[in-house]
């Protein structure tokens, strides 16, 4: 697998550029979601968390990630999916945002996975409308869509506390 985020190839016989993404793949409620590879810091087990009182219900709590003190998001509350079944652990996403360093409690881990810019198309009517607010589009796979996030809007909690409201 190559290492470059965006690349441009030669097409055959020269006639254009394939622009190619990669990303770091989860599945949240039996949906597979993606992020781009580069703001994705790590990915984790399952960590005991600290509960934030009065806090927005998509906050699942607080870890503490080598000293650091993290929020974590609960991507099925956020994307109103139901919750997790009784003994099953999320695992955490560790992502980086313009606001800090942000863990999203996802289902299960993907692969780091490179798609074409000519697989991509905007998010389609048919996805849930909480889930369209926080996907940038979509890119056509194989066997499923790739969900894109935008991890802005994910971790805005006033956003959902306006809606909520």
């Amino acid at each position: 697998m190559r290492t470059s985020n965006d690349k441009t190839e030669g097409a055959a016989g020269g006639q254009g550029n394939v622009v190619a993404h990669q990303y770091a793949t989860f599945f949240v409620g039996g949906m597979l979601f993606g992020i781009q590879v580069e703001m994705v810091q790590e990915i984790i087990r399952y960590q005991e968390m600290t509960r934030v009182p009065l806090s927005s219900p998509i906050i699942e709590g607080l870890i503490n990630l080598r000293g650091q003190i993290i929020t974590a998001i609960d991507l099925r509350r956020r994307l109103n999916i139901a919750e997790r079944p009784k003994g099953e652990l999320p695992m955490n996403v560790v992502v980086r945002t313009p606001d800090g360093i942000v863990s999203l409690l996802v289902d299960a881990i993907g692969d780091v996975i490179e798609v074409a810019q000519a697989q991509y198309e905007d998010t389609p009517l048919t996805v849930d409308e909480s889930t369209r607010a926080v996907v940038q589009g979509v890119y056509k796979l194989k066997d499923c869509l790739l969900l894109v996030l935008d991890t802005d809007r994910v971790v805005d909690v006033a956003a959902v506390r306006s809606v909520a409201a």
